[in-house]
């Protein structure tokens, strides 16, 4: 019988969930219940700390008090927050870049022992992208000019090359013409925080405006992040892997990699080869190297390591007793994993000065030392086999068959099967005919407010069933692949008939034997650049603009800032962006008009925020077919 439970529509979950019930450790779940009833206020976005006159908080059924002790409306009091939130999570994704951007540069300085440039065709694309001279020139060169290309696009300037030459010639005009382009991704950061200071900025739409181009920075930083990592790391193609706690094996090391940034975590996956011999001297069958959130998907698309779990449910792999060691490196590692680890005897460890926690085992990671680093790291797991030997472990028997790896390059050379001449035809044919009625990315996390997956997985049944073709990326995509819908043998369970036509061509033209799978797996979170590239490439070969498109974005389970930026540049970029979490604007009526509506008409894009995820689907759903009939396509029927 499947297990199920209010936390988690995945039984694997579930099953944990009873267990540390039973032992007594406390969970996410339990530390949410203890926070009920949250602040009213703050849900609204109508309190405000900035200073140290606060906190206020403004009355939401209009009573007094109306303004804060500055005098501060609640419209620029919701302004000023959600912008800081906009800001905290282009940070996230541009430091990541910035690491990169740096590996990059010590790769091609000849610094770094452990890093290659394994896409040499990616590192001349990306460049001549960015203007940079390619013909009779050695990788190193050309690596070394783009790493300080991408470092410079960090400051002020008068062009972010990752944002202006990424994008549609008309998307860049609109943006240009809005002051919506950023002059700098650490310039955008760092103005949020100067505007919302005490006695800056209180003009609620200049406060939006600024964020969304906040947004835009961090796009541009995601951007960066997706092409240095392909060129360091190889471009991602399609491989079979698996995905659920039933990856892990009781036999085996098990060391769970977890974070964002794949520096350190794809030179483990190297490393844990090596050290096999290593691993069966202390008993084991070997090392078994899973992973957690975005650095799992990193090693997933590129390696086939499979993925353990996901955002809300991390503390779940220690609870199982079956994981040596878990090594992070930043954003999303929950504090209370340190916690749960001393219980379960678990090592954690960190490795970047940017993500210390108390009770965690701290090897200091650099690009030079990534082999001992890696090295060190995997004995410490070892090491904690040989204790945790013979001892009963806990691993649910749940586990998915995943089909991950869709890099734009490897869309478009499985598209390349069907019509070499001219790749995009064929999507572009489907999407006229309406066997594909339009594009669906879905990004973010999950959140402990809504059960896992739930949202997620019956907002993607409704729209494949209707003929739309999902991507995913980030948690988004861990919570479909831990249901079955990147498994190609699922696409008839799922999928409506014009969907599973073209995926099934598109599969059989590349060798497989049968269809793609339902749900493309596009990568980590910054890797929603690669949703930006496939719509840019489609755009440009329509003659159109991104706003014009059959294509929407889903962040059904939102829940960290980086999600709520990218959010922003999604509509920056003139998509319909649904949220499936009230996100704290609703206490300011303008803040709120501007996001939902008004905004349309300076970007064609908006958000669409509904925690109800049918009525959620239907809304997506008009979105595509309103664009649909506006580039004079036919509205398909559909399951509806």
């Amino acid at each position: 019988m499947v297990k199920t439970c209010n936390a988690s529509l995945d039984p694997a979950v579930c099953e944990m969930v009873e267990k540390a019930k039973q032992m007594g450790i406390e969970t996410i779940w339990d530390r949410y219940q203890a926070m009920l009833p949250q602040c009213g206020f703050g849900e609204t976005g109508l309190c405000c700390r900035h200073c140290l006159q606060g906190p206020c908080r403004i009355d939401p059924f209009g009573g007094e008090p109306k303004v804060g002790i500055c005098g501060a409306t609640a419209d620029v009091i919701v302004a000023r927050g959600i912008d800081r939130a906009i800001a905290s999570g282009a940070a996230g994704h541009s430091g990541h870049a910035r690491h990169l951007a740096h590996t990059l540069k010590k790769t091609a300085k000849g610094l770094v022992k452990d890093y290659t440039i394994k896409d040499r065709n990616k590192l001349r694309s990306v460049a001549e992208r960015q203007g940079i001279p390619t013909k009779n020139r050695s990788d190193a060169e050309i690596a070394l000019n783009l790493a300080k290309a991408a470092l410079a696009d960090f400051n002020e300037k008068e062009e972010v090359l990752w944002a202006s030459n990424t994008l549609t010639e008309k998307r860049t005009k609109v943006l240009s013409e809005q002051n919506l382009m950023p002059k700098g991704i650490d310039y955008e950061i760092a103005d949020i925080m100067h505007r919302t200071h005490y006695g800056a900025d209180a003009d609620a739409k200049n406060l939006v405006w600024a964020g969304l181009r906040c947004a835009m920075a961090d796009m541009a930083g995601s951007y960066i992040g997706t092409d240095i990592s392909d060129i360091l790391f190889g471009t991602p193609q399609p491989v079979e892997t698996e995905a659920n706690l039933g990856v892990l094996k009781a036999d085996a090391v098990n060391l769970a990699v977890h974070g964002h940034n794949p520096v350190l975590s794809d030179v483990i996956v190297s490393i844990a080869q090596e050290m096999e011999e290593e691993a069966k001297a202390a008993g084991a069958t070997g090392v078994n190297v899973v992973g957690i959130c975005c650095t799992g998907n990193e090693v997933m698309m590129r390696h086939g390591i499979p993925a353990c779990t996901y955002s809300v449910s991390q503390e779940m792999a220690l609870i199982t007793g079956a994981v040596d060691a878990v090594v992070v490196d930043y954003q999303c590692i929950v504090p209370a994993l340190a916690t749960v680890a001393e219980c379960m005897g678990t090592k954690l460890i960190t490795t970047t000065d940017v993500t210390r926690i108390p009770g965690a085992i701290h090897v200091n990671f650099t690009e030079e030392t990534a082999g001992e680093n890696a090295r060190e790291i995997i004995r410490i797991a070892i090491e904690n086999f040989s204790r945790r030997k013979g001892k009963p472990v806990d691993i649910p028997k749940h586990k998915s068959k995943v089909v991950a790896g869709f890099s734009v390059e490897a869309i478009i050379n499985s598209l390349a099967k069907l019509n070499a001449k001219d790749p995009m035809k064929p999507l572009i044919d489907h999407i006229a005919s309406g066997n594909i009625r339009g594009v669906c990315l879905f990004v973010g996390c999950n959140n402990v407010k809504i059960p896992q997956d739930q949202n997620f997985t019956i907002i993607a049944r409704r729209l494949l069933r209707d003929n739309i073709l999902l991507l995913a990326t980030g948690c988004g995509a861990g919570a479909l692949m831990r249901h079955g819908f990147m498994d190609p043998a699922n696409v008839d369970k799922f999928c409506g008939e014009g969907l599973k036509e073209v995926l099934t061509a598109i599969g059989e033209a590349n060798g497989l034997g049968g269809p793609l799978p339902p749900v493309l797996h596009v990568g980590s979170c910054v890797d929603c650049s690669r949703g930006v590239a496939l719509a840019v490439e489609i755009a440009n070969r329509l003659g159109v603009d991104l706003d014009q498109l059959p294509l929407v974005a889903s962040a059904a389970e939102a829940m960290a800032e980086k999600a709520v930026t990218i959010g922003h540049y999604a509509v920056a970029l003139g998509l319909p962006t649904h949220v499936g979490i009230n996100i704290p604007v609703t206490g300011s009526p303008e803040v709120t008009q501007l996001l939902t509506d008004k905004v349309r008409d300076y970007t064609g894009g908006y958000f669409i925020v509904d925690s109800d995820p049918d009525s959620s689907a239907e809304k997506l759903i008009a979105a595509i077919d309103e664009r649909r009939a506006v580039l004079g396509l036919k509205v398909p029927g559909g399951a509806r």
